[in-house]
Parts: structure tokens; sequence; C-alpha cells
């Protein structure tokens, strides 16, 4: 799969789950590692370990993606999802302000992504 499909559906997978602050970052230019970050907040260990499933979920099931040995689950404080293309990064509001990641690769260039398409409200039957 293309890094940059890769990028967004792990974007939008982390905003199924109503993760916050999420930020796609190109780091081909400043970086031999990885093609993209995807950085997301979760508000509590629950809410982190619940994007990590859905991400994890999503790709293995819908596109036989699998991250290659995910850290920090146990903790859930700040998980990481290696893609070899596409690291996810989901941490806890204290502990992305702590390392500021968007601040450390701040050559980075932010990639736009596209809003997922929201789901229609089903509509009322009037009785």
């Amino acid at each position: 799969m293309d890094s940059s499909k890769l990028a967004q559906l792990c974007r939008d997978y982390a905003d199924n789950k109503k993760g916050e602050n999420i930020v796609v970052l190109d780091v081909r230019k400043v970086s031999t590692v990885t093609d993209y970050f995807v950085i997301c907040t979760g508000t509590s260990e629950p809410h982190v370990r619940a994007i990590v499933r859905e991400i994890g979920d999503q790709l293995r099931e819908e596109h036989n993606e699998r991250a290659h040995m995910p850290e920090g689950a146990e903790r859930a404080e700040w998980v990481v999802l290696d893609y070899f293309d596409v690291i996810v990064h989901v941490m806890r509001a204290d502990v992305r302000a702590l390392y500021d990641l968007e601040g450390l690769w701040g050559d980075a260039a932010p990639v736009k992504t596209k809003a997922p398409r929201k789901k229609a409200a089903p509509k009322l039957k009037k009785s």
C-alpha cells in the first residue's frame, strides 16, 4: 500500500475513536527511517488503547497490514505502531507535551489530510 494512503487511513481510524490533535508529518526529506509520522492524543489510558486497537484492527482486517512490534501498550501513555513506511504515535496529552515530537521533527512537512467522511445521521420517522 502507498505510504501516503496508509498515513491517511491511520489518521482516519484515529479520528473514528475521537483521537485529538491528529497530525500527519511527511518526514521523507528529514529521515531515512520512515515516510510519515501520524501523531495523536488520547485523553486517558483507556482512550489511548481504544485508538490503538481501532487502528490495528482496521488495518489488519481491511488491508492485511500489521504493525511490527508495537510498543507501549502495557502502560498506554505512549504507544508506537510501526508500519515501516508509517509510524503512528498515540500519546496522552502530558506525554505528548513533554516529548514534543512535532518540535523535534520541526523540519518535517505537515500533511493536509482529507477529513474523513462523516456518516449521515439516520432520519427519524415522524409518528
